[in-house]
């Protein structure tokens, strides 16, 4: 079997110095039907191994649960590797960051107060050494050494930026190598002297991540690396973006120079990205530097390929740089054709305020709870409350809002509260009535002390600043939404003012990439055949979500809409191509 370690200076595989030309393709961002075809296009690009992240969240939503299905094969996803003739590195955190909900850390970890969440503690160490005991369960036999594509395991990741215990790198280190793990570990630290200082640990390999000025970066590197290989472990060839923002590129020449300088180097690299993918579902995080911003759902991320899976001009300048370096044999892929355009109405809309039984469980609650004293995943929930005052108007407000919520009296519309727009009291027109308040999770902050942070309405609801009370709690679930007309309800006569969802039927090319425009609807969640394609929102920049051709069937197929405010124009239209908003270069 070939044998892969860190030699004096370089890689070497089997003795031989080894490049590492890797590119970041994250399993659960692509339909799993479709990985055979992105692995075979890194290959054609000059790629030889492929990167991934594992998110500890999608596996084990709750203690007892690591799902493997689908999306979240990772078995299979390595073993689609291996087929290719190509390696891997896994860094399977357990935080990971990569604009996804919470970092990938489960929300349950941060309901135990005497967690110590990424630090040497009994409890957090118990719970990881469980996950990744799981989770190297699966990546241990498919090593490079026992015949599998495994090189490299990542222990945690970016840790200088978060914190500074060794004793926490350490014990990591032990739980990967008492769990099977004997190829080579690895750490990566933005390029900075405090950062590669902090997240370093014996037994591991420190890698940067960096995506300008890659000679500078590197001698950094090698300042806390002085033997070894040279490895940007993330070469940001784009970049991610908010709701409400720009939509962010790179450029081509720019990013191809840089890449020629770190080959010229002789360093080893993994691109961040090869392809983004998509957040499907509602798995993307957000920032919060003062202000929380939510990730859109697209991760597009000006990749080398783009969210469908598509060849853009990077990837061809990208491929010229690396055959200066090695030979590229394959050819590249050809252009994509246009997605299949029409338009389709929508119809038999469900108001949510109708009857919200049909979508959830209900509980009482003598005070606001937050969205995870719900459950576990609670993305939305309908607060309810009776208004006994006199009827004159006055003041609601909340400690704060986690993250949107939408305020309705009577079942009429009063007003929108953001925390992105650090909202937190309205007006009401009277004091008595029905109080409605539909909350929304917009996504875990990934990044930065606020992870891990409660949802929901936190802190007192106050009126007239007293204290509201005798809630009822309606946690919505989302599964059920797209099951909402079995059976059919009666006809609602309702005018497109939501929350309420639709649905469409549409006939479709079996396997077919589709792309739907929501630049006409308000914000919501969209589902094709079942499957969550993802959050939309009118502020942008996103105008479209992508649906992957496995997901699409011969026949009747189905369009299901949650809009949460207003549906001006209910009709689902499919379109050409991405809209993915204002351009950066």
């Amino acid at each position: 079997m070939p044998d892969f370690e860190i030699g004096e200076s370089e890689f070497l595989l089997d003795g031989e110095p080894f490049r590492i030309l890797s590119g970041a393709l994250h399993y659960f961002r692509v339909h799993p039907d479709l990985w055979v075809d992105r692995i075979d296009k890194a290959r054609r690009m000059g790629l030889n191994t492929i990167e991934t992240y594992v998110p500890w969240n999608a596996h084990s939503p709750r203690p007892e649960d690591f799902d493997t299905s689908g999306m979240l094969d990772l078995e299979r996803f390595l073993r689609c590797v291996a087929d290719a003739g190509m390696y891997a590195i896994v860094r399977p955190g357990p935080y990971i960051c990569a604009e996804w909900d919470n970092g990938g850390l489960p929300a349950w970890l941060f309901r135990d107060p005497a967690a110590g969440i990424r630090r040497q503690e009994a409890h957090f160490l118990a719970a990881v050494e469980d996950y990744l005991g799981r989770v190297l369960d699966l990546v241990r036999p498919m090593q490079v050494d026992l015949g599998g594509p495994v090189v490299l395991v990542q222990v945690e990741n970016e840790y200088g930026a978060f914190g500074d215990d060794p004793a926490y790198l350490k014990a990591l280190v032990e739980i990967i190598r008492g769990a099977g793990i004997t190829v080579p570990l690895v750490t990566v630290d933005q390029a900075d002297d405090a950062m590669l200082a902090a997240g370093g640990v014996e037994d591991a390999l420190r890698t940067a991540s960096f995506g300008s000025r890659a000679t500078e970066r590197l001698a950094i590197l090698r300042r806390h690396q002085p033997s070894g290989p040279l490895m940007c472990m993330e070469f940001w060839d784009g970049w991610f973006d908010h709701w409400g923002g720009i939509h962010h590129t790179t450029s081509v020449r720019d990013a191809a120079s840089e890449l020629d300088a770190l080959l010229a180097a002789g360093a080893s690299i993994n691109l961040y990205l090869f392809h983004g993918g998509t957040s499907f579902g509602l798995t993307s995080g957000a920032n919060d530097k003062g202000t929380y911003r939510p990730t859109v759902t697209s991760y597009d991320y000006d990749a080398p390929l783009d969210e469908a899976g598509n060849p853009t001009p990077k990837y061809h300048a990208f491929r010229e740089v690396i055959s200066r370096y090695t030979t590229v044999r394959a050819a590249a892929p050809g252009a994509a054709e246009p997605a299949p355009e029409q338009a389709v109405p929508l119809s038999e809309p469900i108001p949510l305020l109708a009857d919200p039984a049909a979508w959830g469980d209900w509980t009482q609650h003598p005070v606001a709870p937050v969205l995870d004293e719900l459950g576990p995943q609670v993305r939305l929930g309908l607060y309810r409350v009776e208004l006994r005052g006199g009827g004159g108007p006055e003041v609601l407000a909340v400690g704060e809002v986690r993250d949107r919520a939408l305020v309705f009296l009577d079942g009429d519309p009063v007003g929108v509260l953001e925390r992105e727009h650090h909202e937190r009291a309205l007006p009401l027109p009277r004091d008595r009535g029905r109080l409605e308040i539909l909350v929304e999770d917009q996504g875990r902050v990934n990044y930065g002390p606020r992870i891990g942070e409660e949802k929901g309405l936190v802190g007192p609801v106050l009126l007239g600043g007293e204290p509201v009370t005798d809630w009822s709690v309606c946690a919505i679930d989302l599964d059920r939404v797209p099951r909402l007309w079995d059976p059919a309800p009666a006809p609602t006569g309702l005018s497109g003012i939501g929350p309420a969802a639709w649905r469409a039927a549409f006939e479709a090319v079996p396997g077919t990439d589709l792309f739907l425009d929501t630049s006409l609807w308000g914000k919501g969640i969209a589902w094709i055949n079942g499957f969550c394609v993802g959050r939309y929102w009118r502020r942008g920049p996103q105008h479209t979500l992508y649906v992957p051709g496995p997901v699409v069937r011969e026949g009747a197929n189905e369009l299901v809409v949650l809009e949460l405010e207003v549906m001006p124009d209910p009709t689902a239209r499919f379109v050409a191509g991405p809209s993915l908003g204002p351009l950066e270069e």
